[in-house]
């Protein structure tokens, strides 16, 4: 049960800072006072490799001239976020965590998951109609290895490891998170499988939630800090294009709700079942459903 965030730009580097602007990285940031079980995020390279390990990916590891940061202190309180949302680059994911089920906060299960070249951040709790959280029987979803590969042990990281195997099948990254979807949706149809994956190239963002309804608990959380106004459209993604003075487009960010997104800023609702893709060579993206 997490926030999300990711952007492209046109191959122009911008930071985090640069694309949101102060205030809003720091309401962004603020989430992490409910979403207090750590952070991370991906700033991708252009000479990433197609089969680096990501089991050597930890907290303030490189990869190939990109950035994976995770760590389990909430992102206030680490002065790291700081430093990396003034690090331009040409795309980034960021998250932060506030675990399902219970599932343990280590930096394995930290998010961005990073493997293959891809980077991946996911908001759910992937459990069936019995509770049953569904890494409990992962070896009925996914093989061992491509579990494995992910670095991680949770359900979000089991998500991704579906979505490699697709990945090395031979599929489209935008066909690969489709795929994986339907495929998790047969056993877990009323899960959240908002999410967000980075290649080198493109940025795919998911809204896919199998319920409308915001999830009790999540209500309670949020009023117990006193943000009950920001939990009525928690499972929203929204985006937005960045442009200059001339209006040229520089980047397109899309994020999970909880800071202000007003309509008049351009920020737009990414419907339920739908897709946005994104170029992080040019900045161009669609619309699409899944």
């Amino acid at each position: 049960m997490c926030r999300l965030l990711g952007y492209a730009a046109d191959g122009t580097d911008m930071s985090l800072v640069d694309v949101l602007g102060d205030a809003a990285v720091e309401d962004f940031r603020g989430l992490s006072e409910i979403h207090h079980d750590g952070w991370g995020c991906a700033l991708p390279a252009d000479d990433e490799p197609a089969g680096d390990d990501p089991r050597a990916v930890g907290t303030g590891a490189d990869h190939a001239g990109g950035r994976v940061y995770r760590n389990t202190v909430e992102a206030r309180h680490d002065p790291i976020f700081t430093q990396l949302s003034r690090q331009a680059c040409r795309g980034a994911l960021w998250h932060l965590r506030l675990a399902s089920s219970h599932l343990p906060v280590i930096v394995e299960n930290q998010q961005p998951f990073h493997a293959h070249g891809l980077s991946f951040i996911h908001n759910g709790d992937i459990s069936d109609d019995r509770g049953r959280n569904i890494v409990e029987h992962a070896d009925d979803v996914i093989g061992r290895k491509d579990f494995l590969a992910t670095g991680g042990r949770s359900d979000s990281a089991l998500f991704f490891g579906v979505m490699l195997a697709y990945v090395r099948s031979g599929a489209p990254l935008d066909s690969a998170v489709s795929q994986a979807i339907g495929r998790l949706r047969a056993i877990c149809p009323k899960s959240s499988y908002n999410c967000m994956i980075q290649s080198p190239q493109s940025t795919v963002v998911v809204q896919a939630s199998g319920r409308v309804d915001v999830p009790p608990r999540i209500c309670e959380i949020y009023e117990d800090y006193g943000r009950e106004g920001q939990a009525h459209d928690y499972r929203t993604v929204r985006y937005r294009e960045v442009r200059d003075g001339r209006g040229a487009l520089h980047a397109v960010v899309a994020a999970s709700s909880g800071f202000d997104q007003p309509e008049g800023d351009g920020w737009r609702e990414l419907g339920n079942d739908h897709m946005l893709v994104m170029s992080n060579r040019d900045a161009t993206y669609e619309v699409r459903p899944l």
